[in-house]
């Protein structure tokens, strides 16, 4: 880019200034319409509101089972994530978490089969997924279910 390729910078436009008499377009109510709530200053009306009605996910009938509080939630772990450790380690939980792997322990860990694990180790946790066992298996390295 060079000076003589530039053009020229385009007008700032002014910004409308509202409520300021005949001519303008935007007097007496500035915009705003005739009373109600928006014509008020200091309104601001959130998005759900309907008005004054009951809200539509207050009318619905709340039916049906959820299992979200009585699910027992894993603290998750990938096999990539154990190629840190040296040959002939014993990982447990407390391994993992000193090594900052997993912040909370949760209902127990669970090891997940993503990635591949280069290091012959042992592997103790609560649960291992079908593809995890494999791969820990093929790599020569022990799965053991705390």
């Amino acid at each position: 880019m060079k000076l003589h390729n530039l053009d020229a910078m385009p007008e700032a436009k002014s910004r409308k200034r509202v409520g300021r008499g005949p001519g303008s377009g935007t007097g007496k109510t500035s915009g705003r319409g005739e009373k109600g709530q928006k014509a008020r200053s200091g309104a601001s009306i959130p998005a759900w509101f309907q008005g004054g009605q009951s809200a539509l996910f207050r009318r619905l009938p709340k039916r049906g089972f959820n299992n979200k509080r009585f699910r027992t939630e894993y603290a998750t772990i990938n096999l990539d994530d154990l190629n840190r450790f040296n040959d002939g380690d014993v990982i447990t939980p407390e391994v993992l978490k000193e090594a900052g792997i997993i912040k909370k322990e949760l209902a127990g860990i669970k090891v997940l089969g993503d990635g591949e694990l280069t290091k012959k180790i042992t592997i103790k946790a609560h649960r291992f997924s079908s593809r995890a066992v494999t791969k820990i298996e093929s790599a020569g390295a022990i799965a053991e279910v705390i």
